[in-house]
């Protein structure tokens, strides 16, 4: 469950503060979230993250006001129940596929699976890739292993920031339709924030900053 209360955000060198829509998302409910550039989506989804914090307004994740936690409780806390999809890869790059999958629930302080990891990385298509390094994937694959370290410690949540934005129409469809398949595995909200329309169709639900 995803909720947001009139939540403001003001960068200090900048004049202008960003007002945001309410959100109120139930179990398992995704949304997209439109924009062209410079409107403020990514500053939103890193409030939605706890990556920010709001001048004023609340971020309410599982019935948690996130951004009432101290540091070290929002790091425990975003760790455990946050998936992060952005544009570019945070994978390790000295990191095989599976040790980054690895390192992924280490830092989640979720016991290690290799199991689950094995069957994830079948679902993505990956699992021929795995003892790959980062530098050896292409782009589609690359994108499909951000998928899967934002999902392998089974999130409340998956925020995805352009997880399309630089792929080709076919690569586009499938990256949408396994963060959809993966937020239902996992009974997880996603939120996508982008300005690629190519995905509208995919989400029920959408807002346009």
């Amino acid at each position: 469950m995803v909720q947001t209360d009139n939540i403001t955000f003001h960068y200090k060198k900048r004049e202008r503060t960003f007002n945001f829509p309410n959100i109120a998302l139930k179990e398992q409910e995704n949304l997209l979230i439109l924009g062209k550039s410079g409107i403020g989506k990514t500053t939103l989804l890193h409030l939605l993250a706890g990556l920010l914090k709001p001048v004023s307004g609340m971020v309410v994740i599982d019935g948690v006001p996130i951004n009432l936690l101290s540091h070290s409780q929002l790091d425990k806390f975003r760790g455990q129940n946050i998936g992060l999809v952005f544009q570019k890869s945070h994978a390790v790059r000295s990191l095989n596929v599976f040790e980054n999958l690895q390192a992924r629930l280490f830092f989640s302080r979720k016991s290690i699976n290799n199991t689950a990891i094995d069957a994830l990385l079948e679902q993505l298509d990956l699992n021929d890739y795995k003892k790959n390094k980062v530098n050896e994937l292409s782009e589609g694959q690359l994108q499909r292993l951000n998928i899967a370290l934002s999902v392998i410690h089974t999130p409340q949540v998956i925020l995805a920031d352009e997880p399309t934005s630089n792929l080709d129409d076919e690569n586009c469809k499938i990256v949408i339709e396994l963060l959809i398949k993966q937020a239902k595995r996992t009974n997880a909200n996603l939120i996508v924030i982008t300005h690629d329309h190519r995905i509208k169709s995919s989400f029920s639900n959408s807002i346009t900053l």
